[in-house]
């Protein structure tokens, strides 16, 4: 068998948290069977861990150079492995590859959640030892439950979260090889020969997206959220939809965009169109200075965070999309439900929040490896550091006390202020030899530009104009040259002075 990621991958921590890492220098059934069966009963949705064998370990943490398994060793390792694992209760087998690293072997052992917990381990290897203990993780160790612990632990017996059930509708055939393929391919596992020429209900076993029965073969939620074509059919309103109201709420127009597909293709192609359409750079020029002022209306990764942790903590046997409503002023993300109650309404009003229990234990492992998004209770870490970085306000999340929605509420940079029309404009680069016309020509649409190209240009040559010179040059009446001189407002290189009935127009 293989493991679903790449051993370099687990090496660095980045993807897989040292947490739900263990390292061994030898097959130690006494020690590593206690921390296959903590993984198994996997208490806090983590998604169970890795043990990886032939590595020496300081402060949880690989020592180089690495050590390596003797090859003479493997198969006898291997032997004794499974042998042990049989004594876990009720059954439980992890995943066991032999990987190759620095011209060096390894057996990794790949503990995901169980579905059948909780799991006990005899307390020690003695042949009358009659005693066994529920391990659990706590943060890097194993350890025996406490009194409360243990109960929680017999309380989510059978109750396997939603994304790792087996789902009795889906048939095999629901599955994409080719998605899968993709997906191997990108996050370099060892797997990935094997989906291109060998079995494949072999490989959706080996990455624990079907059933293990091998009279009951069925795909897993989890599985069908990333590797059907249509998950929705499964899962409905499992979409993205982008809506932007360009003319405030009240406002007539309103663009809907929806994304559908693979999970992760909706969270790239919703993140994009965001990226093309609503995010954009302004450039500030001093006269005092030749730096420039440069800054987004929103951090591309913020947003991008804040976006995928919706994407990881929604409830998927909810029909309800997941929302994203772009307003003058701001960016909304809409989820539902809400947090785990481990999160309280303090904490997300001092962005201080650790979440205990996840909803989705397998969801967060996929978007980590496909790197959409960060390790455990750092979202909001990285969401706070992108808008200090781009100077922008702080965020807010809001939820009710019943937890039935999650809102991520992300400000425009006042730089833009609040009539910027966002779904407008575009990424400018400006420098010091473009002219007016280059750089709007750029910012709006074609047949827009073409409308107040005569405005442009007069600009260009005054500096300024009123809505009467503007009249006079185009033709056009009040409210039309109303229209094209808001527009050119919205670009952010062009501002509004004085009141109604007596406003100039001026280049910044």
């Amino acid at each position: 068998m293989a493991i679903p990621t790449n051993i370099k991958t687990l090496f660095s921590g980045d993807v897989v948290e040292w947490a739900r890492i263990e390292f061994k220098e030898t097959w130690d059934s006494a020690a590593s069977l206690k921390t296959v069966c903590a993984f198994a009963n996997d208490l806090d949705n983590w998604g169970g861990g890795y043990i990886v064998i032939g590595v020496k370990e300081e402060n949880g943490r690989p020592v180089c150079p690495l050590k390596g398994v003797p090859l003479e060793k493997l198969d006898a390792y291997q032997k004794d492995i499974f042998a042990k694992c049989k004594l876990i209760r009720p059954a439980y087998t992890p995943i066991v590859g032999i990987e190759t690293y620095q011209g060096k072997h390894f057996i990794v052992l790949w503990c995901p959640g169980g579905e059948s917990r909780p799991y006990s381990s005899p307390k020690t290897m003695a042949k009358d030892n009659k005693e066994r203990i529920h391990y659990i993780r706590k943060a890097s160790n194993t350890v025996e439950p406490s009194d409360d612990e243990e109960k929680d632990l017999f309380q989510l017996a059978n109750r396997v979260p939603f994304d790792d059930r087996i789902n009795h509708q889906a048939e095999m055939s629901d599955l994409n090889i080719t998605l899968i393929q993709n997906y191997l391919k990108e996050v370099k596992s060892s797997l990935y020969e094997k989906a291109k020429n060998g079995d494949f209900t072999e490989v959706c076993r080996d990455m624990n997206i079907i059933s293990d029965l091998p009279e009951y073969t069925k795909p897993k939620n989890v599985g069908l959220m990333f590797f059907s074509m249509e998950p929705d059919k499964f899962f409905p309103y499992t979409q993205r939809d982008v809506v932007q109201f360009p003319d405030g709420l009240g406002g007539n127009d309103i663009i809907e965009k929806t994304f559908k597909g693979p999970i992760q293709q909706q969270l790239r192609d919703a993140l994009k169109y965001i990226r093309n359409t609503v995010i954009t750079e302004k450039v500030v020029k001093h006269p005092d200075r030749a730096e420039a002022d440069r800054f987004f209306n929103y951090p591309y990764a913020a947003v991008e965070e804040a976006l995928s942790n919706a994407v990881y903590h929604r409830a998927y046997d909810e029909r309800e999309p997941i929302e994203v409503r772009v307003e003058n002023d701001r960016i909304e993300i809409v989820s539902f439900p809400g947090p785990d109650r481990s999160v309280t309404m303090e904490g997300l009003k001092s962005y201080r929040v650790s979440n205990r229990r996840y909803r989705n234990r397998r969801i967060g492992d996929f978007l980590k490896e496909l790197h959409l998004t960060e390790g455990r209770n750092t979202g909001f870490k990285k969401i706070l550091d992108a808008l200090e970085s781009n100077g922008s306000p702080k965020p807010e999340f809001e939820t009710d006390d019943s937890r039935s929605y999650f809102i991520t509420r992300l400000f425009i940079h006042e730089g833009f202020g609040k009539d910027l029309d966002s779904t407008r404009v575009k990424k400018v680069y400006e420098n010091n030899e473009r002219s007016l016309s280059e750089v709007l020509s750029e910012v709006l649409k074609k047949s827009d530009f073409e409308k107040a190209e005569k405005i442009i240009k007069y600009m260009e040559e005054k500096g300024e104009i009123t809505p009467k010179e503007a009249e006079r040059i185009t033709g056009r009446s009040a409210a039309t040259v109303r229209r094209y001189l808001n527009m050119l407002v919205g670009t952010g290189y062009i501002e509004a002075e004085g009141n109604t009935n007596n406003t100039v127009y001026k280049v910044k």
